[in-house]
């Protein structure tokens, strides 16, 4: 019985043992974690509950040369409420004149928005969703109610802003203008002007604040003494026009729709600073809408077609290897060169011909003849003056994405003995719209050929960050003779030549016609024929102020496919509503731009505004996106509904009269 008892106290004395050295374990990791490694699991719970975000920075504005917005940031606002921050005396106290704003706001019932609003705070809801993405005036309205006015630590505002990219002309040279996307894997897309200079000017640096996690996924920021505040980017201000821009994308379009073509381009450039003055880029989808697909303008390399005819024509003429009275014979509009055949588009051919009539006509065989003649022996004679004009070479446009010419040379895959009479009538090369267009300016502007121009200026408010000058890529590309023998043998090609549909008595224009076979290499090319359609020149031809080329992809056929045809008339009626609607005179000689009455009228009204906040300012003859932007960032909270686009010609409300919260404003614009 002893031993028994004996046994049994000493698996008690074991198991106390244990315990008591358990127990000081215990206590040895207490203290651990208390004085060893305290700020490491308190730097894990915070991490846990309290988190750094990042602000974005405001991209900046891209605006025109007239000053419109071209694309801004427009700041959008989530206003929530913490319910549990007011102490019950301040939440009893504001409560319900709190519900009766928002139900003037929201036009939901006081006791219902009073009622949800309780249930928030008995829930210990810290993060009530009170409006979504609203903007700017509705801000801060709603941030002015009855106990959010107090502030976020006394009457639980919350509020979180995030920014939209706007582009209030709409559709209108967005691919240009150009964004910057970020897709899910985190791979940026940066188009035209915004994505070029996004990074560098436009983007600006973002800030950083503090969230806590307050529940099931949800963060509430936090004020915190080193927030950062995000620093806006720069503005941006291009050389487009937006009236020429509204007259060259609409001009294209209607062409587009009515020829049934794939795809186009029309860009304007002002011959004298090479600034691009409009610039439109529409692709047609599969539901038969065109769109700012791509930007076909700048980054497209094709083959020309009878555009570069001029080219080789001005090379022969500048080596004096020919004059414009040299007869060339076309023959009957058939002729064999190294066992091909080269048609003229007339049947029964134009016979002997002069060479200023060969340009005048577009005589491939000319063209070809004349080359063939004068440089197979030695091609790069040829090939050097087109090296000279830097035509086998970028222009080095600041937007992303230019296209690559394409010279071929002797010893090339491309090089064969027709690669020379080819290319003398605009086959097997390749060039770009832009490129193509930069010698025609080039010609109008004395033979000064000129890098194109998207840019003038990066601003910070008021205060020039960088300019953007003229930059001259060749200074003279031919010697006057030939410059204006070429000059007046365009001007003939629209009095007399294939141009002559175009030929208008109250207005002159010069150019060249282009039409250019394409995937003429497929099987199927006899049976579905694809052309590209072209018309490049220059206006008005006594004193060129505007450079233009318009570029159409396989028109439908069955409509007609000729450049003078398809394109010429895009070119026509560009130049036409520029010549009649914009003066040719550039007065503006800075950046500092004034818009006429208009300027006068939003001076006026912002005074006016000063005083009662509320006050309809007159917006006739703004475009219709500036207006609706000035209208909505009113303190009065409006809906302003446009019928048309353009300039705006009409507005529902008088000038000065006083504005009324939810009143409906209509703006008729053409």
């Amino acid at each position: 019985m002893a031993v028994n008892e004996k046994g049994i106290l000493n698996r008690l004395y074991f198991i106390a043992g244990c315990m008591f050295i358990f127990g000081i374990a215990v206590v040895f990791k207490l203290l651990s974690i208390q004085f060893l490694q305290g700020d490491k699991y308190k730097a894990l719970a915070t991490e846990r509950v309290v988190k750094d975000v990042i602000i974005p920075a405001n991209r900046g504005n891209v605006y025109s040369v007239n000053g419109n917005l071209l694309a801004t940031s427009i700041p959008k606002y989530d206003i929530r409420l913490d319910a549990l921050t007011s102490s019950n005396k301040t939440f009893e106290k504001y409560v319900k004149p709190f519900c009766d704003s928002l139900s003037e706001y929201t036009g939901k019932s006081s006791a219902k928005l009073e009622k949800a609003i309780r249930r928030a705070r008995v829930n210990k809801n810290r993060y009530y969703l009170l409006a979504r993405n609203i903007g700017y005036s509705d801000y801060i309205r709603i941030r002015n109610f009855p106990l959010l006015k107090l502030g976020a630590f006394k009457g639980g505002l919350i509020v979180e802003q995030t920014t939209k990219r706007e582009h209030p002309m709409g559709g209108i040279a967005q691919r240009t203008i150009g964004y910057e996307r970020v897709d899910d894997k985190g791979n940026v897309t940066r188009p035209g002007i915004d994505g070029a200079f996004g990074v560098k000017y436009l983007r600006g640096v973002d800030g950083q604040r503090k969230k806590q996690q307050i529940g099931k996924g949800q963060w509430k920021p936090l004020s915190d003494a080193n927030e950062i505040e995000p620093k806006d980017g720069y503005d941006v201000y291009t050389t487009i026009d937006v009236n020429i821009q509204d007259i060259a994308h609409h001009a294209l379009l209607k062409q587009l729709e009515l020829y049934e073509a794939e795809h186009g381009c029309v860009v304007v450039m002002e011959v004298e600073t090479g600034e691009i003055r409009a610039i439109s880029n529409l692709g047609r989808t599969s539901s038969g809408k065109y769109y700012e697909k791509l930007n076909y303008a700048v980054g497209e390399s094709h083959e020309p077609g009878s555009t570069f005819k001029v080219m080789a024509l001005m090379a022969a003429l500048e080596d004096k290897v020919i004059d414009t009275a040299t007869v060339v014979d076309t023959k009957k509009g058939r002729k064999r060169f190294y066992g091909r055949y080269i048609h003229d588009s007339k049947r029964g051919g134009y016979g002997e011909i002069s060479v200023a009539r060969a340009l005048e006509v577009s005589s491939n065989i000319g063209l070809a003849t004349i080359i063939d003649e004068h440089y197979s022996e030695k091609p790069e004679r040829f090939l050097n003056r087109i090296k000279a004009w830097k035509l086998n070479k970028p222009l080095g446009v600041s937007i992303i994405g230019e296209g690559e010419p394409d010279i071929p040379e002797p010893g090339d895959k491309k090089w064969s003995k027709n690669a020379l009479p080819s290319m003398a009538y605009g086959y097997n090369l390749e060039l770009t719209p832009l490129q193509t267009l930069a010698f025609y300016n080039a010609i109008a502007n004395d033979g000064e050929l000129i890098k194109p121009r998207f840019l003038k200026a990066i601003k910070e408010f008021d205060k020039e960050i960088e300019t953007f000058n003229k930059e001259v890529i060749v200074k003279k590309i031919s010697s006057d003779e030939t410059l204006n023998k070429t000059k007046e043998i365009l001007k003939h090609v629209v009095v007399r030549g294939t141009g002559k549909k175009l030929y208008s008595k109250t207005f002159s224009m010069a150019g060249k016609t282009g039409t250019a076979r394409t995937e003429y290499w497929m099987k199927d090319w006899e049976d579905n024929p694809r052309y590209i359609s072209s018309f490049s020149g220059y206006f008005p031809v006594e004193n060129p102020k505007y450079s233009c080329i318009v570029v159409i992809h396989k028109p439908s056929t069955e409509v007609g496919f000729y450049g003078a045809d398809v394109s010429g008339p895009v070119f026509k009626r560009v130049a036409q509503k520029i010549y009649t609607d914009t003066p040719l005179i550039d007065e503006v000689n800075s950046l500092e731009v004034k818009m006429g009455t208009v300027e006068d009228e939003y001076e006026s009204f912002y005074k006016t505004a000063q005083t009662y906040k509320t006050i309809m300012p007159n917006v006739v003859g703004m475009p219709a996106m500036d207006a609706i932007v000035l209208l909505e960032n009113m303190q009065v909270d409006l809906k302003v509904k446009l019928n048309g686009n353009g300039i705006v010609k009409a507005q529902s409300i008088k000038k000065s009269t006083k504005l009324k919260d939810k009143q409906t404003i209509v703006l008729k614009a053409s």
